[in-house]
């Protein structure tokens, strides 16, 4: 499967909220950075750690969380993703827009690690 195919196939997984197939397209020791001062931000080991910490968490605090994937680039290795976070916090009803960057590191067919890019502050003042 190509570097594309595998990225396309990640984004329906996290979509469909398939963590079956998002484990099967992640290596087992998966590292996942995410923007310090970004909910649940920090670094994440392993896709037990990614699926509870990360997806399952974002259900109990945001009513509604997408992203919208917008351009997608080669980079031999890895994956650049550009898009943009759009939110509707649960406790507060304010909504937010981000663009975003996120940068996938493959090996051996599955995504090896994970590195986000975004302005947390919006997403800050939608939760406050």
């Amino acid at each position: 499967m190509s570097n594309l195919a595998l990225i396309e196939q990640l984004y329906r997984a996290f979509k469909e909220r398939d963590y079956a197939s998002f484990r099967r397209l992640c290596a087992p020791d998966l590292e996942w950075i995410q923007n310090e001062g970004f909910p649940g931000g920090g670094t994440h080991r392993g896709v037990d750690a990614v699926v509870s910490g990360v997806f399952e968490a974002f259900g109990n605090e945001w009513s509604m969380w997408r992203f919208s994937l917008e351009e997608c680039l080669d980079a031999g290795r890895s994956m650049i993703v550009l898009g943009r976070y759009e939110g509707v916090h649960r406790k507060t009803g304010k909504s937010f827009s981000s663009a975003a960057a996120h940068v996938y590191d493959i090996e051996d067919g599955k995504v090896r690690r994970f590195r986000q890019f975004t302005d947390t502050k919006v997403i800050w003042d939608a939760m406050g």
